[in-house]
């Protein structure tokens, strides 16, 4: 099971976090700092999955951001790391340009659209478990939403 999903840039600033399981709001900012520093001090050469407490962290980066799911130990790590890069595949076919992460305009794209990103993260994970992995699928209802703006 997925336990949370979080959204980092390079300096360690979260950019976007969800939680599948509860984690007090006192709590979450220490939690944060710490799996962030466990990931982004991590050499390329090593491994993304990481044992953390009584749980793992599956990792990505792309460019300046890094893509962190905390997931329960039954988990399986290589499908996790596969949804991380399917959710970036989807932003970037939403978002135009997200995947390679190169500028800052992509970080700002996220960051004014987050409500744009949680729906995406939300038509992919419910409840901490993957529920669609199909792009046209995810991106449904942000299309409807965007016709209606226009209309």
């Amino acid at each position: 099971m997925i336990k949370f999903v979080l959204m980092v840039n390079r300096q360690g600033q979260t950019r976007l976090s969800r939680y599948y399981q509860p984690v007090e709001l006192s709590r979450r900012a220490a939690l944060e700092a710490d799996v962030v520093r466990c990931c982004l001090t991590r050499k390329k050469d090593q491994c993304s999955f990481v044992e953390y407490k009584d749980f793992k962290l599956v990792y990505r980066q792309y460019a300046a951001l890094y893509i962190v799911v905390g997931v329960t130990d039954t988990e399986n790590e290589l499908s996790i790391y596969e949804l991380v890069h399917n959710f970036v595949e989807v932003l970037d076919k939403y978002f135009s340009r997200v995947l390679c992460f190169v500028s800052q305009q992509s970080e700002l794209d996220i960051m004014f659209n987050l409500d744009r990103v949680h729906i995406i993260l939300d038509e992919m994970i419910q409840n901490g478990h993957i529920v669609e992995t199909n792009k046209s699928r995810i991106l449904a209802p942000l299309t409807a939403l965007d016709k209606m703006a226009d209309g």
